[in-house]
């Protein structure tokens, strides 16, 4: 929705969320059915959308439909992922479908369905700042109303005793290629701009694509099925050893649970830190089914004869990278273990590099003085998700709480969608200081860490006998 937002009064709002990606979106849902919450939800864009440049055909999401915005804390919601099938009565062609990954194209569709239907949001509103008034005992945030056009329509602020932060990530250009990226006319994209480009991507003699992951490959597989074999004139490189599988063992997904977020929560700063950066594979891997696809899809191209021109090489880095006559860009390689260095020239250039955590530093500039950091400097996140502040703001019983900016203290389950649904109601939770959404006590069979000892839910049986049939 894109409602005008209520004035400012005296009484602060429960909770203001500010940014409306799936995190928030999550959150706003879940909150919709509390009649005592006051909530309100702030985004810039116009309309909710989801990395619309890499809603390619095909691809699908890492997570089971399960890992909607709700499901997982409360199956009975009207925001599920079922539901929206069943109002599209598009319900018996999923069943038949037997997908148990939907489309990111779905997942995005789904997604607008819920972003239309709740009250609580407003998009075209920048918030400008975050303050503590202790005058109050509440938090200002200032927001700007865009219109249509992005330019400013009415100034505005609103007061609240909990902000919840989900401004999500945001593109990743390594150093070496930003003069590129950010040089008119230069054919260097990041990946989440591909679709708005892909045309002219197809249309270039030879192009890299930059990056080892899951977009990087899902951007591979479609320029290699639609560019004509034998004169496919591709490169595909990466730092990573390999184009390497994630990590989708049973076991291995455990680590997306809270039982290993609360394990990783309690771990000592360094420990975190050495574990986020060993655990690359759960998360900047990529899909088996991706790879099989790409690797079918260069066999079929040999049946004839010949092998397609698409070069695939793991474990280099691009050290630096300029242009060349007036069309031709140069990268200049490193073979990470070779020591060997190169120089490519091409056409056009894919960054699938990945995404960052969206710094805080700027929304959150008037809080600086209240806000407690780690030793590197991030900002402490508590169990609850909740920033670390003054006690002078939080013995007021107000907080500011963070949404997928928190892989350094929560570990790599922050960004994932499966833990969302869980983490918006731990939220909820704490800001009304009741158990509206009961959550699991135990949710993985693997006990990280020695103490304490893991606890075994008991046995659930039901409490009355239901004969299958009456009088029988």
């Amino acid at each position: 929705m894109n409602t005008p937002p209520h004035p400012a009064s005296d009484t602060p709002r429960d909770l203001v969320g500010i940014g409306i990606g799936p995190s928030n979106l999550s959150l706003a849902a879940l909150a919709q059915p509390l009649a005592e919450l006051d909530a309100v939800f702030y985004e810039q864009r116009p309309t909710f959308d989801w990395h619309p440049g890499l809603l390619i055909d095909g691809a699908r999401v890492q997570v089971p439909f399960l890992a909607d915005l709700v499901t997982l804390a409360d199956p009975t919601s009207p925001w599920s992922f079922l539901n929206y099938l069943r109002t599209r009565e598009r319900l018996f062609p999923f069943y038949f479908a037997e997908r148990f990954h939907t489309h990111r194209a779905e997942y995005d569709a789904y997604c607008r369905w819920v972003a239309d239907s709740l009250p609580a949001l407003h998009f075209g509103h920048q918030v400008d700042a975050v303050r503590w008034n202790p005058e109050r005992d509440a938090f200002e945030v200032d927001f700007t109303r865009l219109d249509a056009a992005g330019e400013t329509e009415a100034l505005g602020r609103t007061y609240a005793r909990n902000v919840v932060l989900g401004i999500g990530t945001e593109p990743y250009v390594p150093d070496p290629l930003r003069p590129l990226k950010d040089a008119p006319g230069v054919p260097v994209l990041h990946a989440c701009d591909y679709l708005d480009h892909r045309a002219a991507l197809l249309a270039a003699p030879h192009v890299t694509v930059v990056g080892s992951g899951q977009s990087g490959a899902e951007v591979f597989l479609d320029l290699l099925r639609h560019r004509p074999a034998g004169r496919e004139r591709l490169h595909w490189i990466g730092r990573t050893e390999a184009f390497a599988p994630m990590e989708y063992s049973k076991l291995g997904l455990e680590h997306f649970t809270p039982d290993h977020t609360r394990y990783f929560h309690a771990l000592p700063e360094s420990a975190r830190d050495r574990l986020v950066a060993a655990q690359w594979q759960l998360h900047k891997g990529i899909d088996a089914d991706t790879l099989a696809a790409i690797h079918e899809e260069l066999y079929r191209r040999t049946l004839h004869g010949g092998w397609p021109d698409a070069v695939l090489i793991p474990g280099v880095r691009v050290r630096t990278a300029g242009r060349i006559a007036t069309t031709k860009i140069e990268l200049h390689l490193e073979h990470v273990r070779q020591n060997t260095r190169s120089r490519l020239t091409t056409d056009a250039v894919v960054l699938a590099t990945g995404h960052r955590e969206r710094p805080l530093d700027r929304v959150l500039a008037g809080l600086d003085p209240y806000l407690r950091r780690d030793s590197a400097e991030r900002p402490r996140v508590d169990e609850h998700f909740r920033l670390v502040l003054d006690p002078s703001v939080t013995g007021t019983g107000c907080h500011v709480y963070v949404q997928n900016a928190e892989r350094h203290s929560h570990g790599v389950g922050a960004p994932d969608l499966g833990l969302a649904a869980w983490r918006s109601a731990t939220v909820l939770n704490t800001v009304t200081g009741k158990e509206n959404y009961p959550l699991p006590r135990r949710t993985a069979f693997t006990t990280f860490g020695l103490d304490p000892q893991p606890h075994v839910p008991p046995a659930r049986r039901p409490s009355t006998f239901t004969p299958l049939l009456d009088g029988r």
